[in-house]
């Protein structure tokens, strides 16, 4: 890949597959979000490769993060988890899935599109940041901001101002790749492809 790709990909191959072919791309899968937003709940106090590496193991361990699936988790399940050294195993983070998935579907039983919740803090389209350095990153933002306040008014566990700007990010609500990065341009691109659901409010 040509270019300098943003600094905090560098050191390791599974990060740099991480940054070139998943962080910022737009992702518009329920599912797949809710995935997401509980692995950079996990990584809170880590680093992010840390949940990189233990990524496939989480899939495993909460059922490919199926919401009903999740939900239904005995809590005998959960103490088998709390030895799984494949995860975090803290209590509190293992035991916010389970609380987060019947979260979700208590939206969904409402007709509330997890999906479009959390695009909504964006406008349902992907910001284009044009940032040059990493220095010029927030932690939080705005809409992070409000999208924290909401999650946790609603009851969903380690959803905090900072890791929801990384949730953001990773899933392609903000585009925070450098403007030296190669990988900004393919990101701005997606913006408003075809990829959108029909439907989608931002289109």
């Amino acid at each position: 890949m040509a270019g300098e790709r943003c600094s905090w990909s560098t050191g390791s191959d599974l990060y740099i597959s991480y940054h070139d072919n998943e962080w910022g791309r737009p992702c518009y899968d329920p599912v797949e979000l809710f995935e997401l937003l509980n692995l950079e709940g996990a990584q809170a106090g880590l680093s992010w490769i840390t949940i990189l590496q233990k990524r496939e193991n989480y899939r495993k361990a909460f059922k490919n993060f199926d919401p009903v699936k999740v939900a239904r988790l005995r809590d005998s399940t959960i103490e088998k988890l709390l030895l799984d050294p494949g995860i975090v195993r803290n209590r509190l983070k293992v035991e916010a899935v389970r609380t987060n998935a019947k979260l979700y579907l208590e939206m969904q039983s409402n007709d509330e599109c997890f999906a479009e919740f959390l695009w909504s803090f964006v406008g349902h389209v992907p910001l284009q940041n044009r940032r040059k350095s990493m220095k010029s990153v927030p932690a939080k933002t705005v809409e992070s901001d409000a999208m924290s306040k909401a999650l946790k008014k609603r009851g969903f566990k380690f959803c905090g101002s900072t890791i929801c700007y990384a949730f953001m990010q990773a899933a392609g609500m903000v585009n925070d790749h450098l403007l030296t990065c190669p990988s900004h341009k393919p990101c701005e691109k997606l913006a408003a492809s075809r990829f959108m659901p029909k439907n989608w409010p931002g289109r």
